[in-house]
């Protein structure tokens, strides 16, 4: 039998979202209702690669691939595009950004190259009628907030909107911590207050993006960074519980004061 190639997956799209004989669940999709697998397949190609496991990731990569296909495909049916005009666009594009590769331009550095970058783009939205002038334009709404914060404070930052260094962005951070502490208190003194608790939320968002504004200065993604704090609390957490059980004992049963020594040992078994 002939490898698979990405005709094959074209023509196994085509049958599923085939009206006639086709699978129930693909022909009730719209764009809609399959961006959101979009975004999930998108991380676990991401936890694949953090995990360096490179078998999972062929997998993870084809999850994703067949995301395209059906978005490509439901277009197709619209009659608005199909996965070789998918395929085109980004060829033309990727050529087009890099015109010191494919044609006769010079650049210095990968520095340098970002700003063509860049510029490139912006003279793409122009060119498509944007009419946003906005040191802040094409910045997606459907990005995770986290990487919409960091992506709004490098734009800023491209014309001077920054803050120095790290050392005022801690000094920031310290302030947002003290006012939602204040919040809370409002919040706990009458947990009717609707604007109180209104005032929380806003100052909780003030807070993670003072702590997406630090990662920035650290030059340490975000993304990563939370990815390695909950994989280190989930593998100190299943330790707790193991530990627990060894002794009889479930740590639900257990008061907090308890359950923290467990967490402690395992902090410690970590360290061995």
């Amino acid at each position: 039998m002939s490898r698979p190639t990405i005709e094959s997956l074209l023509q196994i799209m085509a049958r599923l979202r085939d009206p006639d004989g086709g699978c129930p669940w693909d022909l009730e999709q719209t764009f809609a209702t399959i961006a959101p697998y979009t975004v999930e397949e998108a991380y676990e190609v991401a936890d694949a690669i953090d995990r360096k496991d490179l078998h999972g990731l062929r997998d993870e990569l084809g999850d994703l691939l067949l995301q395209v296909v059906f978005h490509a495909r439901m277009a197709e049916e619209q009659g608005a595009f199909a996965f070789g005009d998918v395929v085109a666009a980004i060829c033309d594009k990727m050529v087009r950004r890099h015109p010191h590769v494919f044609a006769d331009e010079q650049v210095g550095d990968a520095k340098a190259q970002t700003v063509a970058w860049d510029e490139h783009k912006r003279r793409e939205r122009d060119a498509a009628g944007h009419d946003d002038t906005s040191a802040l334009a094409g910045i997606a709404r459907g990005l995770p907030e986290w990487q919409r914060a960091v992506k709004l404070q490098h734009k800023a930052a491209k014309v001077g909107f920054d803050w120095p260094g790290p050392a005022p962005v801690i000094e920031k951070l310290h302030e947002e911590i003290d006012e939602v502490r204040a919040e809370f208190d409002a919040v706990a003194a009458d947990p009717t207050d609707a604007f109180a608790r209104d005032r929380l939320e806003d100052e909780i968002g003030d807070l993670l993006f003072v702590c997406a504004n630090i990662a920035r200065h650290a030059k340490v993604d975000v993304g990563s960074a939370l990815r390695r704090a909950n994989l280190k609390f989930e593998r100190r957490f299943r330790l707790m519980e193991v530990m627990a059980a060894a002794e009889g004992i479930h740590l639900s049963t257990l008061p907090l004061d308890a359950q923290d020594a467990y967490w402690n040992r395992a902090k410690r078994e970590e360290g061995k």
